[in-house]
């Protein structure tokens, strides 16, 4: 992997694009770009290989271990502070997480700065990095992701041979408690079947998506699509990234990458019915129509085991072999359902315990989906990490 440093002056593109994006300053310009992004931002002196970049806000819990599975990475071909930066931000943390970065060497700790209206948290957060940042590959993740050894430059290998501009993983999500184990499974299949990643990373597709949990995006891909500033008031800019990327035409890769990162988003219940009320009616147009479904599996897989045996209980007080050939019609239906219900569910690539379990969870996804839909549609007003936000 070429290691040569690209150098360029004040308020020019002068590197050449690892993509051949755009290698005039000319076709820059001619792009509309909101004011302050990094369309009109001088490059660096000299450019290294990659940038990481992780928001913190109260990260103390998780923030440790995803630092150690990043810095273990540096190697005497790819080391840390020569060939690739590492920066934390730390967003207004009321905990420890400012002096859990500051412990590890190497790591580069800012301040997010006062939030500026039209700014969410997390953008703005980002965005303080992204405009210091001296990768030619500037890679956004959570402070909650595990990174398996290797797996940056693997990256970067990756999204140079599939010629896209950005690459974005699904991690592996690792789950605790019953609530946890059967709602992510059902809310994982349905983002597999809304966004499969076959037609997400199809240039002849309109479909997009993306995971900020690993976000990995070439330079002057960012510069294309105005960084996180044309993002800046979006709650989910990763999804809104992925829009700007195609549309963009600067290349698109997303794929589920349990053999490279994983995460634990939640580590409470009330962080996991925030999050999700935040999302879901941003993830699925369809939020509500998706919640009567839900109702009509709960219907199918409780009630039809039940009415099948009150039939099998009539046919024996009543002697007649009619109620006996419904019931079997009703639990051949209810067999039917089961099926069909797994092999959804066997899409969120979770464990198969956690898929048998799924069932249980219905209830708690349907009260998310309306809790979502009535957040966004009607209060508009969702919040997230102790700020709220217009939805």
């Amino acid at each position: 992997m070429e290691r040569n440093l690209e150098s360029g002056t004040a308020g020019k593109a002068a590197f050449k694009p690892v993509l051949g994006l755009s290698e005039t300053p000319g076709e820059l310009a001619m792009l509309p770009s909101p004011i302050g992004t990094v369309f009109d931002q001088p490059e660096p002196e000299q450019l290294i290989e990659l940038t990481v970049i992780i928001p913190a806000r109260n990260e103390e819990e998780s923030l440790s271990a995803c630092l150690q599975s990043l810095v273990s990475q540096s190697e005497e071909l790819f080391e840390l502070g020569r060939d690739w930066e590492l920066i934390v931000v730390d967003d207004h943390s009321t905990d420890h997480t400012g002096e859990i970065a500051c412990g590890f060497a190497g790591v580069t700790v800012l301040k997010a700065g006062k939030l500026e209206p039209n700014w969410t948290g997390k953008n703005k957060a980002v965005w303080t990095a992204a405009k210091r940042a001296r990768g030619r590959w500037l890679l956004f993740i959570d402070a909650d992701t595990l990174h398996e050894p290797g797996n940056l430059r693997r990256a970067i290998h990756e999204a140079t041979k599939h010629k896209v501009g950005m690459l974005s993983y699904s991690p592996r999500q690792i789950v605790h408690g019953i609530w946890q184990r059967s709602l992510m499974p059902l809310v994982f299949c349905e983002l597999a079947l809304a966004y499969p990643p076959a037609k997400v990373s199809d240039p002849n597709t309109r479909i997009a998506a993306a995971n900020g949990q690993f976000l990995l995006i070439e330079r002057e891909a960012y510069r294309r699509i105005g960084g996180h500033a044309a993002v800046s008031e979006k709650v989910l800019e990763d999804v809104e990234l992925a829009f700007l990327a195609k549309r963009r035409k600067v290349g698109l890769r997303f794929r589920y990458a349990e053999d490279a990162v994983s995460t634990r988003m939640y580590r409470s219940m009330k962080a996991m019915l925030e999050g999700w009320t935040k999302n879901l009616a941003l993830l699925f147009d369809n939020c509500l129509a998706l919640a009567v479904w839900r109702v009509i599996d709960i219907f199918l897989l409780v009630v039809l085991p039940v009415l099948a045996v009150e039939l099998w209980n009539a046919r024996i007080f009543a002697h007649s072999a009619q109620w006996l050939v419904a019931g079997w019609v009703l639990a051949l239906l209810w067999v039917r359902n089961l099926f069909r219900f797994y092999a959804r569910v066997a899409k969120s690539n979770f464990p198969f315990l956690d898929c048998a379990i799924s069932p249980l969870g219905l209830p708690l996804f349907v009260a998310l989906l309306y809790r979502s839909w009535f957040q966004h549609r009607i209060l508009k007003r969702v919040s997230w990490k102790g700020r709220e936000y217009a939805a």
